[in-house]
């Protein structure tokens, strides 16, 4: 049976906890803005494309619920102030922050037109939520799959590659845990390394889980190439290079604890980032997104032309 990682219709919304996997496949629901932010930080929800779609429809079932208001001004404050909190949790992927944004704006030019009503901003959210992002949510999971993602917006595209996008873009892989990346690059002849990202830059700096960098610097060494697989809609070319992207810092105690015991000597720091920038530089293979095999220095320009060509309209670098 394959395993929907969000189920959600009109005021219910169920999140398939991901830290329980793969002993149990439990369903958790979430009701509220504060419990997806909790379960967004707390990682029960991951992936970029994923941790923005759970936020905005936990906003679209408070909405549900009459939440927000009284009046149009608060009810739009209300909004973007719901939107701006669930950007909190997990700061450093792209995906929530461009949709807070987009939602926000949408609430609010709602709001502004002639004879506009509480109910009918809160339709257009909704409305907006199930059009742009629900109906393009792979129900298996998220992938980066030619046969279903090249044609439609790339808002909430997965970056899993499978085995299939592999070979269409002829990409010569050989396929291991990341954990065991280092080790078979020096004894195993890996034939190219390929990570996810959070958020790729303009100048195609990249930031994913950390560790990325430094597998990055060990593929160069050894001579292979180095992808990086993202959806376009976790290209955020508002920023030039990776030093302007926020790096998320989580709690010390998920290294020095493990089920709540302390495991370290005591007084000792700890430091905790979640993500690494690796510079463009290291990315000797290219970036995959749905749209193409790009360089990064081919980044900016590639995805401006490809998604203005195809949609009709400029792209909007947000």
């Amino acid at each position: 049976m394959t395993l929907e990682a969000i189920r959600y219709s009109r005021g219910s919304l169920q999140i398939l906890d991901q830290l329980l996997l793969p002993q149990q496949s439990h369903y958790e629901a979430v009701g509220s803005v504060r419990q997806a932010w909790e379960a967004i930080r707390a990682m029960k929800v991951r992936g970029a494309p994923a941790i923005a779609l759970v936020g905005c429809l936990s906003l679209a079932v408070e909405l549900q619920t009459g939440a927000g208001g009284p009046g149009l001004a608060a009810l739009v404050a209300f909004v973007r102030d719901k939107l701006s909190f669930l950007v909190t949790a997990r700061p450093t992927a792209v995906n929530m922050a461009r949709a807070a944004r987009d939602l926000a704006d949408a609430a609010a030019r709602e709001a502004e037109r002639e004879g506009a009503t509480e109910e009918a901003v809160r339709e257009r959210y909704r409305d907006l939520e199930l059009c742009e992002h629900w109906e393009e949510w792979p129900r298996g999971g998220t992938v980066l799959g030619k046969p279903w993602s090249i044609h439609t917006r790339p808002y909430n595209q997965g970056a899993r590659l499978t085995a299939f996008e592999l070979v269409y873009e002829q990409i010569p892989a050989t396929l291991i845990a990341d954990s065991m990346v280092a080790a078979a690059m020096a004894h195993r002849g890996v034939s190219a390394v390929i990570v996810g990202a959070d958020r790729v830059v303009a100048n195609g700096d990249t930031a994913n889980k950390v560790g990325t960098y430094q597998l990055a610097i060990v593929a160069k060494h050894h001579g292979i190439p180095f992808y990086v697989a993202a959806p376009t809609s976790s290209c955020d070319l508002r920023l030039e290079t990776g030093k302007e992207i926020i790096i998320e810092e989580r709690q010390s105690q998920e290294l020095t604890d493990v089920n709540g015991v302390r495991i370290a000597a005591p007084g000792i720091g700890v430091w905790n980032p979640a993500f690494d920038v690796t510079p463009h530089d290291l990315i000797t293979g290219g970036i995959i997104t749905e749209l193409g095999v790009f360089a990064p220095e081919e980044l900016r320009a590639a995805l401006t032309t490809t998604i203005s060509s195809r949609d009709g309209t400029q792209m909007d670098p947000r």
